[in-house]
């Protein structure tokens, strides 16, 4: 059974911006598992790529039945909706094709479902309202719910419909976030 805490950190426009602000102020030793869920669908990610240039936690692209372990920061390839079952990654074909995707709200759900430690979700800078629905969820089992403060995101519409979905925790610039982060992290381990 794995039950160290999961983040996910969930973004598009602008989403690259605030995930360098936000690992550049995380320490590698958090013990929680980090998975940025990213809404790429026409082209191949490159942010495992990009990444490591600012953590020296271990930056994996997904792939099916990927072992979760903590202080690795995990990235969702293009066009792939996530999962997790029994402390690995699973990927099946994107259920939105056309339209916006809702990658991180399936990711956020499958989380509910089948995850038996801490659950984080952060919702940062892009387009749409992805993971807003899900939110509520996430709570519900006890989890925490970040969104990026507004005036700190490029593009602010899904933190802001995160905020509007009305369960959302903290509202933080990326840089606090990660302060949040090992806040609530550093509660959690055994003393």
């Amino acid at each position: 059974m794995k039950d160290f805490p999961i983040i996910c950190i969930g973004g598009s426009a602008g989403g690259l911006d605030a995930y360098i602000r936000l690992l550049k102020n995380l320490p590698v030793n958090t013990g929680a598992a980090f998975a940025i869920v990213n809404h790429i669908t026409r082209m191949p990610t490159r942010l495992h790529e990009v990444l490591p240039y600012y953590t020296t936690m271990p930056v994996e692209l997904i792939t099916e039945r990927l072992s979760i372990e903590p202080n690795h920061l995990y990235i969702i390839p293009e066009n792939r909706d996530l999962h997790v079952c029994n402390g690995v990654f699973h990927l099946k074909p994107i259920s939105k094709p056309r339209g916006w995707p809702d990658v991180i709200t399936v990711f956020l759900r499958s989380l509910t479902c089948y995850w038996d430690g801490q659950l984080i979700a952060v919702i940062v800078s892009g387009y749409d309202g992805d993971g807003a629905e899900a939110l509520c969820g996430i709570k519900e089992v006890g989890g925490i719910t970040i969104a990026q403060k507004l005036s700190t995101a490029i593009q602010p519409d899904m933190p802001e419909s995160a905020i509007n979905s009305g369960c959302i925790d903290f509202v933080l610039s990326p840089e606090d976030i990660a302060k949040e982060i090992v806040r609530i992290a550093g509660a959690l381990k055994p003393k």
